[in-house]
Order: C-alpha cells, then structure tokens, then sequence
C-alpha cells in the first residue's frame, strides 16, 4: 500500500486504499482535500466524463480497457492544448453490483494511462449509481497553449494518424461480432498525441482540435472559432484500414465512413502554408505519427466538404441527438 495514504476507517476509504494499492507509483500523494502542483506557466485543465451504455459496454471492454479508455479520452484534450500532462483525477460511480477487485481493475486503466502521457493519479472521488461513470479530470501545464481560434486564411489543414477504425470497431459490435485485433485496439487503447501537440505547437500551428466527435462533428467547431471556412477535400482522408473493409462491406464510401465516426483522437490542425510536406515528414519521424494535409482555410464560415470536387454533407456524433 502507499506509504502516504492516511485515511480513517470505513468502506469508502477501504476501497480508495486498495485503489492506491493498485495504482502504486502512477499515483501522486492521495488523501487531500486538493492535489497541489508546484511549478510555473499555463496551466491547462478539462474533464471528459464516460458512461456506460453511452461510451462503452461491459461485455466489450475488460475495467482495465474501460479506465485506458476514458482516461486517454481526457488526456487528449491536453494534447490539442499542446500541454504537458500533469496528472489526473478521477471521480468514478460504481453499480451496487460492483466488485473491489472492478473498481481496482478500471482504475488501473486509469493509471496505466496518466502514465503512458507522462503524468499520474492525483486524486478523485467515488460513488455509487445505478451505471458505471467515470469522469476524469486532467491537468496540464503549456508555455504555448493552442485553441480552436487562431486559424488564419491560407493556411493548411492538417490531421494526425488515421481515422474510421473505433467506427469499425463499434459496427462489429453492434452485429455481435468480434472487431478485426487493429479496429478493436484502436476503440479501446486510443493514444493521446502528447507529443505530436507539444511538436506541432512549437511549428508554429494557429489551431488545433481533438477529434472525439470526428471530423464530420468536431472541423465547425474549429472553423466557428477562429471565425473562418473550412475546405476539406475527403479523398485526402488517411483511412485505417479497418474502416477501409468495414466500408467495403457496409457499400459506403470509406473517405465519408472515417470523417463520420467518433473517437479517434486525432489531432486536427491549422497550419501556416509555410508547412510543408517535408515538415510533415520530419514531425512523423519524431514522434512516430503521421500527418497528412487534407484541406485549407478560406474567407466566410462553415465547412465544406468535397469528394472529388462534388459537395458533400456530413455529419458527426451527438450525444444528445
């Protein structure tokens, strides 16, 4: 057990102590009111909360996928900050059926996570309810935040990785089907662009976004902030490959089947026209991570997308829709 974990009795801190236990060095000094951070500059903080039933199904995802999973979902929205993380929190509600050994398992998912981006568990809370919840707060810490505005006329739109494969996954699911290893890897073990945000940053991008609602869903919102037109030609989207069969065997076209889906977290960034292919290429071989330039930033409002120069309307997840 974590030797700086003081907590008095009861079954609430019974089960924080074995959650200490589980996280072992992922987690940071546990049992405060506040985790406090020393340190200079910017700090960066958001919260991503994941619902059973909303964003995952126990008899899919193991507790440990489903803590990755909803932890990386909120370390993302630091990467698109270009912040470097500093830890989380995690508040979790339980079910009445669930075990200590549940409770520990997602947790650990938690912690694998905030480790894997650079940070740790700083804290949070449990309850209990009638569905597994978990909403994590993360913080981070960046000499040059990035936001949705910034985006300037003439520059390139540009997206990280490949996109469609957690929609892959989600479509074999939903047929009661196992996902293809790289589709199903994809959906449950996503992987924040720490690195790729802190880098494109430091390129000299004006905007830039996650990707959790595609980018059928998430370019308006770029484009509503930074107070310009998008133009998105969808041939140029890097398809996963697993949403490249899927589209095959659902007869859609996979350009419009990847910008669609949800979840991938990738980065979608504006970059000065000064950015080139050679860039690209140079920021892949740094963090491992493609980037490819799918479109352009225009005068007006909106996005436009295009599939071999014929207009196309998309859209993206809603979770209120």
């Amino acid at each position: 057990m974590s030797a700086h974990l003081a907590l008095g009795p009861g079954r609430e801190f019974d089960r924080i102590r074995a959650i200490a236990a589980a996280l072992g060095p992922a987690a940071s000094s546990l049992g405060n009111d506040c985790a406090l951070v020393a340190g200079e500059g910017l700090l960066a903080l958001s919260t991503d909360v994941s619902v059973e039933g909303v964003h995952f199904r126990r008899e899919w995802l193991s507790g440990e996928e489903i803590g990755w999973r909803a932890a990386a979902a909120a370390l993302s929205d630091l990467a698109a900050s270009a912040a470097t993380p500093i830890g989380l929190l995690a508040a979790v509600t339980l079910p009445a059926d669930a075990s200590e050994a549940d409770l520990t398992a997602v947790m650990r998912g938690v912690g694998g996570a905030a480790v894997a981006a650079g940070g740790k568990v700083l804290g949070g809370d449990l309850s209990r309810g009638a569905e597994w919840s978990i909403a994590i707060t993360v913080v981070g810490r960046t000499a040059r935040a990035l936001t949705r505005a910034g985006a300037k006329t003439g520059d390139r739109v540009w997206v990280t990785g490949s996109l469609g494969a957690a929609r892959a996954a989600l479509s074999h699911w939903v047929r009661s089907e196992s996902p293809p290893a790289d589709a199903r890897q994809a959906f449950v073990r996503p992987e924040p662009r720490i690195a790729a945000g802190l880098a494109l940053a430091g390129l000299g991008a004006h905007a830039m976004l996650d990707l959790s609602d595609g980018l059928g869903g998430d370019a308006r919102h770029l484009a509503a902030a930074s107070g310009i037109a998008l133009a998105i030609e969808l041939e140029r989207i890097p398809v996963a490959p697993a949403a490249l069969a899927e589209a095959q065997r659902a007869g859609l076209d996979a350009s419009r089947f990847a910008a669609e889906g949800g979840e991938d977290y990738e980065l979608l960034v504006a970059l000065p026209p000064t950015f080139g292919e050679g860039d690209a290429a140079e920021l892949t071989r740094a963090c491992a991570v493609p980037l490819t330039m799918i479109g352009e930033v225009r005068t007006g409002s909106g996005v436009r997308y295009s599939l071999h120069g014929a207009p196309v309307e998309l859209g993206g997840w809603d979770h209120f829709a």
